[in-house]
Formats: structure tokens, sequence, C-alpha cells
């Protein structure tokens, strides 16, 4: 674990009170312990990653504990539960004899694995923070039952809070994302032209990010009418003269997730676009502007919504623009009306102006901002304006 994370998790501690905190989410999980485990990204098994002051334990299915060695998770304890059972070729070489050690030592049951790493760890009395955001209710009411002589209470809020604030390692992984992200958009950009497909163009994307280590995900490309359609997948539609062109593209790269939108026209635009597109250029503007610690995240909202609306969408609404991004693609703070809270150095921001008319188009462009004590600092490289495709 870096210091960071670890300074940020031990200042929830103090805070709350508390003897430990549990992760359960995979990026919780991810930013206690540095693992990221497959089996539960993808079946949604259970697993828990534990934090003390006295050091961290993992708690996973028996069909993890491979995977744990391999990836070189840095954590004190590991303890395991379930009926995976293993193979193992002789004579057994450390890692191997690692994982014997802790198969053989398997709980029948996720509760009985958590008990036992807080004993590890020696939490055996106070209050327990316990991350409910991955747990149904029967779980939860399962691992608390059996957590006797600790008091369990919602962690999940508190886990959150502390991911807000990014290490210089995890603005470098986000960076990096992004960068990814924009040099594969610009791939697809130049690809378009007539009779170019949606879909051909997300392939494009895809191909790109995966080319230079990243994993895409959120792929949308939207052409013509289906460009009002907020949250479209890729269809076999194909690029027309005059059309608009709206790109949402998501890109994670070592767990730290970037998204960037842009828009295009296949031709020069007419009025009607080019005055769309400019009113929400000039939100995002005003809202990156207005970006700075302490200010709060409704009035970035405020201020990019009066700024469109006064730059020729006079009519324009919307329920947020824009979030945290990290860990997670959504994170706190959420850049919505009335939302108090504070903006803090160190925090990223994914800020973004759509406009949709059913009927008509769609129009989009997201910008990645790092909160710094001398206001925000746009990490995105590429140009912000309307792309006019020859």
């Amino acid at each position: 674990m870096y210091p960071h994370q670890a300074e940020r998790l031990n200042e929830v501690l103090e805070r709350e009170k508390l003897e430990a905190l549990i992760a359960t989410t995979p990026e919780n999980c991810a930013y206690v312990t540095g693992f990221r485990s497959m089996n539960q990204a993808v079946y949604r098994t259970r697993q828990f990653a534990v934090f003390t002051r006295r050091g961290t334990a993992l708690v996973i299915p028996a069909v993890d504990i491979a995977a744990i060695f391999a990836s070189g998770a840095a954590v004190d304890h590991v303890t395991c539960f379930g009926g995976f059972l293993s193979s193992y070729a002789e004579p057994l070489g450390k890692d191997e004899e690692r994982i014997r050690s802790v198969a053989d030592s398997r709980c029948p049951t996720p509760g009985a694995a958590v008990a036992r790493a807080l004993d590890l760890l020696e939490v055996r009395s106070g209050s327990v923070g316990l991350d409910e955001a991955f747990l149904t209710y029967p779980v939860w009411q399962h691992v608390t039952k059996t957590l006797a002589g600790v008091t369990v209470v919602p962690a999940w809020s508190h886990l959150l809070g502390a991911r807000r604030v990014k290490s210089p390692y995890e603005i470098e992984c986000l960076e990096r994302a992004l960068q990814i992200a924009e040099e594969s958009a610009n791939a697809v950009i130049q690809l378009l032209k007539p009779g170019v497909t949606e879909r051909e163009a997300a392939a494009v994307y895809e191909g790109e990010v995966i080319k230079r280590g990243g994993s895409p995900y959120g792929v949308m490309v939207a052409m013509g009418e289906g460009t009002s359609v907020p949250v479209p997948y890729p269809t076999d539609r194909a690029l027309r003269s005059g059309d608009l062109v709206r790109f949402d593209f998501g890109c994670a790269w070592k767990g730290y997730n970037s998204e960037v939108a842009r828009t295009a026209v296949m031709g020069q635009p007419n009025r009607r676009q080019q005055t769309a597109y400019e009113a929400i250029q000039a939100g995002i503007e005003a809202g990156i502007d207005t970006i700075k610690p302490g200010v709060a995240a409704g009035k970035v909202f405020e201020t990019s919504v009066s700024a469109i609306r006064s730059a020729g969408l006079p009519q324009f609404q919307r329920g947020h623009l824009g979030h945290g991004i990290g860990l997670e693609p959504y994170e706190r703070p959420k850049l919505a009306p009335g939302n108090e809270t504070g903006l803090v150095a160190g925090e990223l921001l994914r800020i973004e102006t759509p406009h949709y008319e059913h009927g008509w188009a769609g129009l989009n462009v997201k910008e990645t901002v790092l909160v710094t004590d001398g206001g925000g600092r746009v990490l995105n490289r590429s140009r912000r304006g309307l792309v006019v495709l020859d």
C-alpha cells in the first residue's frame, strides 16, 4: 500500500473511532490492497480487504489464492473460504507452499474467514467499519453475526471519502488513461468519412485502446439522429454529409478510469449546430474557471448552466454536469444543483455539458480537471472545439 492510501485510511479510523475498515467492492478492495480479482469482476464473488493500524489482510474465495500470490499484492495476511480444490506438482516451490498453506487452513464461511483475519490483526473489540456496498442483506447479517466481540457499522461512505483525494501515483494513472483515450479517439476522427458506421468507429477505438495497454469501456459513437440518444450502443448507422457525430469514450489503465467526449460534424456546420456547440463549450469553460478548493460542487453546476443559457441555449437543463472520477467512473462529488460539498485539492472531476434535443441531435464535451490550490488544471490534451471533418 502506498503511504497516501494508508494516511487517508488512518484518518478515517481516527475520525470515526474505528479499529478496522473492511472493504468489499472491487474498487475499495483495490484501494486497500492493490489486488484486483478477475473472479470478483466476472462472477461477482465475495472478497474482503481489511485495513487496521497494525496491517492489512485479504479474505478471498479459495479460487483466488493463486491469483493473489501471482499478483504480488503486498498484504500481511491472507485467509480464504469456499470449496475450490487445487492440485500441486512436486516438489513445491515457495509460492506453491504458500498457496497450499492458505488453502489447507480455509474457513467454512466468509464470515469465519473475516473473523480469522481480524484476529490475526489483533482486532478483538471496539467498532469495525464494514463496506456494505457489495453485500446482500443476508451476507451482511451472516458476517456481522460471526464477528463476535466487535460492533459493526456501515463504512462504504467512509471509504469513498478516503478515495476522493488522489495520490501522485493515482493522478499519474488517471492521466495515462486519459491520454490513451484521447489518442484512440483521434484515430477514430482520422477514420471518419461518409459511409463509416458507428459500429466500425467503435471497433477502431477499442482496438486502439487495447494496443496502448488500456481497457475500453462505455464506448459510444452516435451519428446523425442517433446523437440525441443520451447513452446509445453503436449501431450500423452510417455517417452522412451534414451529420453531427458524438463520441463518448471510456478507458481504464491499471484500474483507473478516464472518459472523453467530443462532437464532430461531417462538413461545415450549419448555424444551429454551431450555436449549440458554442453554447456548451462556453458552459464547460465557465465551469472549469469556477473550480478551486472550497467552492461548492453546486456552484460549478450553476455557473456552467448560466453560461450555456446566455450563449445560445436558453432552455438548457440538466440534472448534473459531472462528478469525481478515479477507481470508479462515477465518484463523489456530484456537480449538481444544491450540492454544498466543497471541492478539495487533489481530487479529479470529470465535467461535461451534454445537450440532447430529441428529434434533432445531441452534443457533448467532457474534460477531466484536477483541483489544485491554484484552481482547476485541465488534464486533457486534445482541443475541445467542434471537430469539422473534411
